[in-house]
């Protein structure tokens, strides 16, 4: 949801990198609950190369007029970022053709957990600082 760049773009990529882990994290969860249903094909959200796309184009949609300087990743262009859901066929499918490897998708649950808090972090010191700066304590 664009605040129409009154935060600036770090808020918003913030905000939009949890929602994309948040999918991510149903969709391992997803995996981990079929760990053994018969030919199951585990899944990803492929989102980062998207985002970073985003970020690196020119912002002429928030620009009213062509003599402004175009800000960098505007908040449209980073709220269509949706992500690519990806099927992760396992390296090792057991006799029933189920591809889910139980501590890769651990391991791959943990990472996205550490940096769906690290954004959170990120965030929350972000509107600390602005609190600070309204109060005038900064």
């Amino acid at each position: 949801m664009p605040v129409n760049g009154i935060f600036g773009t770090t808020i918003e990529v913030l905000g939009k990198n949890l929602d994309l882990r948040a999918k991510r994290h149903a969709l391992i969860s997803a995996n981990l609950a079929n760990v053994e249903t018969p030919g199951y094909t585990p899944s990803d959200l492929s989102f980062e190369a998207e985002l970073k796309s985003a970020l690196k184009k020119g912002g002429t949609e928030s620009s009213p007029n062509p003599r402004h300087i175009p800000v960098r990743g505007s908040a449209a262009s980073i709220e269509r970022v949706a992500g690519q859901v990806v099927e992760l066929p396992g390296r090792g499918a057991g006799p029933d053709g189920n591809g889910v490897e139980l501590e890769s998708e651990m391991g791959r649950m943990a990472e996205n957990q550490i940096l769906y808090n690290a954004s959170i972090q990120l965030l929350t010191k972000k509107f600390e600082m602005m609190k600070q700066a309204i109060r005038g304590t900064l």
